[in-house]
């Protein structure tokens, strides 16, 4: 056999995404390039890896098992080449964190830096909304969760980043009654903070809207379309701008607290020890750097 790891890396993405349209977007790759790879290691093979139903690809029995080893192969590749850069006297490693979707606009001011450092590390982001960051984190399968509330029933330990402020934003200064709130979709924290605040006045929720992420909420308040309850960290440029704008509101701003977590017990790596040991030196440094515009308003 023939197989290269190359192929190996492009067969798993494959089988991940169940798609090579996705994988190849993944892989930064043509679906020809992709396509023309995934055939070379299955030439490999007398046994089918995918089969293509109607217009849905499937990866077969054999091929899950041929995907296991493979991606056992690709760790302890990568497991290799960190050998080597610590031999050379780098730090090396993954660090993997799910973040919460508003926490783009923090996180990356408290990694840059870091990574900068430590070339030898990899970084594993996922940002998503607060159900998926905390069942990651339930799974172990990530180091840290970056989070603007406390899950419930699990036990973890934290190190606060930064304070959260969550302020009422429209487009216009003044409030128009007539215009419908919109909301964040079920299980982002941003929703739960909402749908708390208006918890007492029900007739402020008869008129409302639901969008997916915190960047078509804010295009959806921008346009006019409604108001929403927006962490004030992800709307700088805006304000600046005026394309939105702070809305006096009894109750308001609804304070948190960005805070990375993990499992409490949970054996941290180097790398993880040594990222948590920086952020605890670092980030009032990093808060006055990036974010004085924010704590002070």
């Amino acid at each position: 056999m023939n197989y290269t790891i190359h192929q190996l890396q492009i067969f798993l993405k494959v089988v991940q995404k169940k798609s090579i349209t996705k994988a190849a977007e993944e892989l930064f790759m043509t679906q020809p390039a992709v396509s023309i790879q995934l055939k070379n290691l299955q030439d490999q093979f007398d046994i089918p890896l995918t089969e293509v139903i109607g217009r849905q690809l499937y990866v077969t029995d054999f091929g899950k098992e041929i995907a296991e080893i493979a991606e056992r192969v690709v760790i302890e590749l990568e497991n290799l080449n960190y050998k080597t850069q610590a031999f050379q006297g780098m730090m090396t490693g993954k660090l993997s964190i799910s973040a919460a979707s508003t926490g783009k606009y923090v996180l990356p001011f408290f990694l840059s830096d870091f990574l900068a450092q430590h070339t030898g590390i990899d970084l594993v982001l996922d940002v998503t909304n607060k159900s998926m960051v905390i069942q990651s984190l339930k799974n172990n399968e990530i180091d840290f969760a970056l989070v603007s509330t406390v899950p419930e029933n699990l036990n973890i330990e934290e190190e606060i980043l930064i304070e959260n402020k969550l302020y009422l934003l429209g487009s216009e200064p003044i409030k128009d009654e007539n215009k419908p709130l919109i909301y964040r979709e079920e299980g982002s924290a941003t929703r739960m903070a909402m749908e708390n605040y208006f918890e007492k006045d029900k007739t402020k929720q008869r008129k409302r809207m639901e969008l997916t992420s915190n960047e078509a909420v804010k295009q959806a308040v921008i346009a006019g379309l409604g108001y929403s309850i927006m962490p004030l960290i992800g709307v700088q440029n805006e304000l600046e701008q005026q394309q939105m704008y702070v809305l006096e509101a009894e109750g308001l701003p609804i304070k948190t607290d960005w805070r990375l977590i993990w499992l409490k017990g949970k054996k941290l790596s180097p790398v993880s020890q040594a990222y948590l040991n920086f952020l605890r030196e670092e980030k009032q440094k990093i808060k006055e750097a990036n974010f004085r515009w924010c704590l002070n308003y």
